[in-house]
């Protein structure tokens, strides 16, 4: 029964064919080639309900199931894969080597507040022409963010050059926490006045 993807499937009185290949899932038994009427009543006899399975078999596939307790744990399990997916999303913060620091702490607030939801972060400090001579800013740029977020993430990745960028990636020490109703579908909220401000590094 776990290896059917789960969807809507025509169940008992629903389903309108000759005759059915059946199995019964309480045991695994291959029942063979039945005619419908008396795989309906063989279901109703073990107290399951007939599920037709593969529609477009030769003759259709059924399966003697608890459709409901099917469809429960079918929706779980997409439920958790979910969860799954949303855990690893990797968001990414672009800084320039001659950022403000007005706009340095506003990003050091917007990757805090990604941090401390489960996110991970990539950090990418984007060289033009001969900036790039001096990686040694973009570096410290990202060395500063990740000691003002220690409390919250660990450097997965170090700081590596790749063409013109710098990129590092955070990784949060928390796991994901749930998020409750509304808050699923509302885009991420402005974070600056959550933060503390990050001490300056004296020359931006």
């Amino acid at each position: 029964m776990s290896s059917i993807a789960f969807r809507e499937l025509r169940i008992n009185d629903q389903i309108r064919v000759l005759s059915v290949r059946l199995f019964d899932d309480a045991n695994d038994e291959a029942l063979g080639i039945v005619p419908l009427a008396e795989a309906q009543q063989l279901a109703q006899q073990r107290g399951l309900d007939l599920v037709e399975v593969a529609p477009q078999a030769q003759p259709p596939v059924c399966r003697l199931m608890d459709y409901g307790r099917f469809k429960f744990d079918a929706l779980k399990r997409e439920k958790e894969a979910r969860r799954e997916h949303n855990a690893n999303r990797l968001k990414e913060m672009k800084l320039r080597p001659k950022i403000s620091e007005h706009d340095f702490q506003t990003k050091y607030g917007y990757v805090r507040h990604f941090l401390e939801e489960g996110d991970k972060v990539k950090l990418t400090i984007m060289f033009r022409g001969r900036e790039l001579v001096h990686q040694e800013i973009g570096r410290a740029l990202l060395e500063r963010l990740a000691e003002a977020v220690k409390d919250v993430a660990q450097i997965e990745r170090n700081p590596l050059v790749e063409g013109k960028n710098m990129i590092m990636i955070l990784n949060p020490i928390a796991k994901r926490q749930p998020r409750g109703g509304a808050g699923n579908h509302a885009q991420d909220p402005q974070p600056q006045g959550d933060a503390e401000a990050v001490p300056s590094l004296g020359n931006r």
